[in-house]
């Protein structure tokens, strides 16, 4: 389905069919696909007791990786691909900024908690420490203030936290079709 068909009626089973087409894919040195790193951050999110918005952030912080013009392979190449920026943008049309905004600041929130918390690093697995070096590394001073600054930061890094906890090949989770409802009470119609 290109992006020009898509409405509101049509965008949660757009984003299904890019869970069940491409979520099967490695997720870069992780021992999980990306669909189950999706879902599992999703499944933290809604233990955790998270809002709608927060357990589908957490469920789509990843979706750039398939709408994004730049390939998710450049990441294995040593390049940034911005999928945190085609996310949010693929996103925006369709869902409120208390969804959008933690998918396009993911990245950024991973950069913001290993400035202001030296040890979050320790947690990153090895991947996630390599995406880091080429998100930009830890933020300057002045980064993390105007970071610090933004009006969704906490649901951005409980968002971050779940993403970080999503790459347990053992964790259970549910498949997709249990967040189509949440999805659909979320989309922006008119």
């Amino acid at each position: 389905m290109s992006d020009a068909a898509l409405t509101p009626d049509t965008i949660v089973e757009a984003i299904a069919q890019v869970f069940a087409a491409e979520g099967s894919r490695a997720y870069l040195g992780e021992q999980v696909t990306m669909a189950q790193h999706m879902l599992q951050a999703a499944a933290c999110a809604e233990r955790a007791g998270a809002p709608d918005a927060e357990v589908a952030a957490a469920l789509l912080h990843d979706i750039g990786h398939f709408t994004n013009v730049i390939p998710h392979k450049v990441l294995a190449e040593g390049r940034d691909n911005l999928h945190e920026d085609a996310g949010a943008a693929f996103l925006a049309p369709f869902f409120p900024p208390e969804v959008v905004d933690p998918v396009r600041h993911h990245v950024a929130a991973k950069r913001y908690l290993c400035t202001v918390k030296p040890d979050y690093l320790d947690r990153l697995s090895a991947a996630s420490v390599h995406t880091l070096n080429l998100q930009g590394g830890t933020m300057t001073d002045a980064e993390a203030r105007a970071f610090a600054a933004n009006p969704h930061l906490d649901a951005t890094l409980r968002v971050r936290v779940w993403d970080d906890q999503g790459k347990d090949p053992a964790m259970p989770h549910p498949d997709f079709d249990h967040y189509r409802p949440l999805l659909e009470r979320l989309v922006v119609r008119g």
